[in-house]
């Protein structure tokens, strides 16, 4: 198959088959994956290679997988539009990973604070895998020359030190594109219900800190009733939430989730009190989220149906990435058949 000197514009994501999705996954991604679908070639993938950096329970780890594909779909997300997928399927991603791990230097490793945070005191019994998961993180993005999410310092090297062998296959400068984040909007970074300076995770210990996409309504409404507030009333201006993480946040929650600004939010309830407030918080959260896990509910009653899609994104993803990583194969000098 004949590539493109040029990466055709391509938007590839991901997100670990690990705890429940949360309302920062879905309002920090979700949403905008599914408005992309409409306006790029979009590729979405489970990404259960990179969960296993971490020890997790065989039976468990399937299900999950599911249950995140049933939670794609449920957000909007067509697998007739999209390239629906888990990593693992695709060999590429580990074949371009390894020659990535021959790109990437330790020193660059070394300075990524996420290892240091998800392997904790006790980092001489950490993965190797955990250790080089940015690695495979690039290798997952430029496997497709994907051209909207970060990947940058692997792909320039891999440019740089083989340059001679990209020039000499017609490609110019530059085999793999030194690709930039598309994701913006309000509420990118949704923040913990129990502290406004940490952001809403899956792995924080308290549940009362996240609204999962599974919660029903009543789980909602109790969680953001318990969610953490200062003692004044909400803010009339945008400028002083800065100062105010708890009140910043679920004014952001709010304006995602009823597709408003921050400062129209506030023109509503500024002044008023956050009982109030919240009341107003819970009800368009459980309007929002309801449908989403009703509907993943539903999916997951079909396993077949799901595997039997993720199959079906496994092959065409790996239509786009078997040629590209083959011509990465030839540019490092391996012999082909």
């Amino acid at each position: 198959m004949q590539l493109p000197q040029k990466p055709t514009p391509r938007v590839f994501s991901g997100m670990q088959p690990t705890g429940n999705l949360h309302l920062g996954n879905y309002l920090g991604a979700m949403v905008r994956w599914v408005e992309m679908q409409q306006s790029h070639e979009c590729i979405y993938c489970v990404v259960d290679m990179h969960a296993i950096t971490m020890w997790q329970d065989p039976k468990e780890l399937k299900g999950q997988i599911r249950s995140v594909t049933a939670a794609y779909m449920a957000a909007g997300l067509d697998p007739d539009k999209s390239v629906l997928f888990n990593q693992s399927q695709v060999p590429e991603h580990a074949e371009l990973a390894w020659v990535f791990n021959c790109v990437a230097r330790l020193g660059w490793l070394n300075r990524m604070t996420q290892f240091k945070e998800k392997a904790g005191k006790d980092r001489e019994n950490a993965s190797v895998g955990l250790y080089a998961y940015p690695v495979l993180m690039a290798a997952d993005i430029l496997a497709y020359r994907a051209t909207h999410v970060p990947g940058r310092d692997i792909a320039q090297k891999f440019n740089n030190d083989f340059s001679d062998s990209v020039r000499a296959r017609g490609f110019g400068d530059t085999f793999f594109p030194l690709t930039e984040p598309l994701i913006q909007g309000p509420a990118t970074r949704v923040m913990s219900l129990r502290d406004g300076t940490k952001k809403m995770s899956k792995s924080e210990p308290s549940d009362m800190s996240r609204i999962n996409m599974t919660d029903d309504a009543d789980t909602i409404a109790k969680k953001i009733q318990r969610a953490k507030t200062d003692p004044h009333p909400l803010p009339t201006a945008e400028i002083e939430l800065e100062s105010r993480p708890e009140a910043d946040n679920l004014v952001g929650i709010y304006a995602a989730l009823a597709d408003k600004s921050k400062s129209a939010v506030l023109a509503e309830f500024g002044g008023g009190q956050f009982s109030t407030f919240k009341r107003s918080l819970s009800e368009l959260a459980v309007s929002r989220i309801g449908p989403v896990n009703a509907e993943m509910s539903r999916l997951l009653a079909d396993p077949a149906e799901i595997d039997r899609i993720l199959a079906e994104g496994a092959r065409k993803a790996q239509a786009i990435s078997a040629p590209i990583v083959a011509r990465v194969k030839d540019i490092v000098g391996f012999l082909r058949s």
